[in-house]
């Protein structure tokens, strides 16, 4: 391996924009470590290993979990020896009126989206800060800056990355740290997929509703995961600096 060539873990890296983002990295001569609650099944990673070899690796981490994320951390220390770039793309969805709402789906939600996003940076600072060079995305959401009627918990733990990114990026700053965020509107991912397999299911004609989606921004079309990832490639390259303490809304003009 090249002293150059950066050393990237990417949370949630198997499935959406994660899997986007990793490929993205991956193809541009970046290692990729991907991280994710089925990491260690290899139905779900043969193809990526098949198309970059050692250039992307794969291993199981709970983000929910500290012990977990300094696990898989040290271990990516332990075989490269630094960690240049973390992509925090893990999260989870699900619906609930704030009456009635289970803390299953609040701590579940916050535990993963926003505490874990907290738990995988904490574990990558210190190397990060050694070297003098680190960039950090997270995947946040236009729910950040809008609510939406039954997503309390979802709304709740993608604002709180805007708040948790401000303060990375003004601690790293000084330390060639940067730490920016995304905030999508809908992405047609397997996530947005199963929505409206849901909504067909319950009655709903597939065309009417994937053009229901189609026309919630004014550009008319669904955000596709890579256009994401090509965000994020600039967002951790030299070129991105400056570039810090900044949410970027991919709205396509929605404001929802």
């Amino acid at each position: 391996m090249n002293s150059q060539t950066r050393i990237a873990i990417v949370t949630g890296g198997l499935s959406g924009m994660g899997r986007a983002i990793a490929r993205r990295l991956a193809a541009h001569g970046t290692v990729v470590i991907v991280g994710a609650r089925r990491g260690d099944d290899p139905e779900l990673t043969a193809d990526l290993r098949a198309e970059f070899g050692d250039g992307i690796g794969f291993g199981q981490l709970d983000v929910r979990e500290t012990e977990s994320c300094a696990r898989f951390v040290d271990g990516v220390l332990a075989r490269y020896g630094r960690v240049d770039i973390l992509v925090n793309a893990a999260g989870v969805y699900e619906e609930a009126a704030i009456t009635g709402h289970s803390d299953r789906i609040w701590d579940e939600t916050l535990d993963t989206n926003l505490t874990g996003t907290f738990k995988m940076i904490r574990a990558v600072m210190p190397s990060m800060a050694k070297q003098k060079w680190g960039r950090i995305v997270n995947i946040a959401s236009v729910a950040a800056h809008h609510g939406m009627a039954n997503n309390a918990a979802y709304c709740a733990s993608k604002a709180g990355l805007l708040g948790l990114g401000r303060c990375v990026s003004l601690e790293g700053a000084a330390l060639g740290i940067t730490c920016n965020s995304i905030s999508p509107t809908w992405v047609q991912t397997e996530m947005l997929t199963k929505f409206i397999d849901d909504e067909v299911a319950a009655g709903a004609p597939r065309a009417e509703v994937i053009a229901k989606y189609e026309a919630s921004n004014p550009q008319g079309k669904l955000v596709q995961p890579d256009e994401i990832a090509e965000l994020v490639a600039y967002l951790v390259s030299d070129a991105a600096r400056a570039v810090t303490m900044e949410d970027i809304q991919v709205n396509a003009g929605s404001l929802w």
